[in-house]
């Protein structure tokens, strides 16, 4: 198995800016030092193809082998469990996105055929994944094997063939963590990690589908667990957080109605204004005056 190291000066990586170092390295020795922890303000991709290797991602210690995956984010620390790179074969890919904010905003770059809602939905499975390792992904490997392969042969059609493959390896990724996030816990859980991540960002425009995604489950299985869980429909039940976080902000005097409205998602002051009354019994001003502080 050849070695190789493309870093972004290569005449390989021209055609991708994104791309800042795709590797793959085959230790038989022991070199201390060689891999010290440290944060990057980079998206890292990095699949065991033999070994055992000791690593610590955000303090934590993983122990790999042939067909995982580690995925560390932007800022987060990665490195030897012993500052060094154990005995073994691994391959690794760097990636630099425009943007990936805690809210989920992800912003890939013009290579990406990914469009918004899907970006918005891997990105907020990445940060709200509590486990960085995917177990024996095998098809990972084959990805980091095929774009080796056009990276080398450079056939017409090469630059689009690598950029499909980098996207299906972020779709690959979403899809194996929240099997894998699904299988080690229990709705109630991946509810309660749901709810908090709509609470974050409630100006967002849910959908179903982004919701299931979330939570590793399809859109029907989804919307009857949620409808068991809660009595509620998916999106009615976004409805009663919106409506219970507008109550807590018209406790504020200072904040103005269509700030509030806009803010917990309704797409204007009247929608706001017919949602809250058919829910509480009361206008968003009515709501306001009878639960002010009488002011002498």
């Amino acid at each position: 198995m050849n070695q190789y190291c493309l870093k972004k000066e290569c005449k390989e990586l021209h055609a991708f800016p994104h791309i800042l170092e795709f590797a793959l390295k085959k230790i038989s020795t022991i070199q201390l030092d060689s891999f010290k922890k440290e944060a990057s303000s980079f998206l890292r991709f990095y699949y065991v193809i033999d070994g055992r290797f000791d690593w610590m991602i955000e303090d934590e210690h993983h122990i790999l082998y042939p067909g995982d995956l580690a995925v560390i984010l932007p800022g987060q620390s990665f490195g030897g469990e012993k500052s060094f790179l154990d005995i073994g074969t691994v391959a690794w890919m760097h990636l630099e996105l425009q943007q990936l904010e805690r809210t989920g905003k992800v912003v890939m770059g013009k290579w990406s055929r990914l469009n918004d809602s899907e970006s918005r939905t891997i990105a907020r499975i990445l940060l709200l994944n509590n486990c960085p390792v995917l177990s024996k992904l095998k098809e990972a490997g084959l990805m980091f094997e095929q774009m080796h392969n056009e990276f080398l042969h450079q056939e017409v059609g090469f630059t689009t063939r690598v950029n499909q493959l980098i996207d299906e390896l972020f779709i690959l990724t979403a899809r194996q963590l929240t099997r894998q996030n699904n299988a080690r816990r229990d709705f109630p859980q991946a509810f309660m990690k749901l709810e908090q991540a709509l609470r974050e960002n409630l100006s967002h425009q849910w959908t179903v589908e982004e919701m299931a995604a979330l939570v590793g489950l399809g859109t029907t299985a989804f919307s009857e667990k949620v409808k068991s869980y809660t009595g509620f429909s998916p999106l009615n039940y976004l409805i009663n957080i919106r409506i219970s976080e507008a109550i807590k902000l018209l406790k504020r005097p200072e904040v103005h109605v269509t700030d509030i409205a806009l803010d917990v998602g309704f797409y204007s002051s009247q929608h706001f204004a017919t949602t809250f009354k058919k829910l509480t019994g009361y206008t968003p001003s009515d709501f306001r005056k009878k639960n002010l502080p009488a002011t002498d």
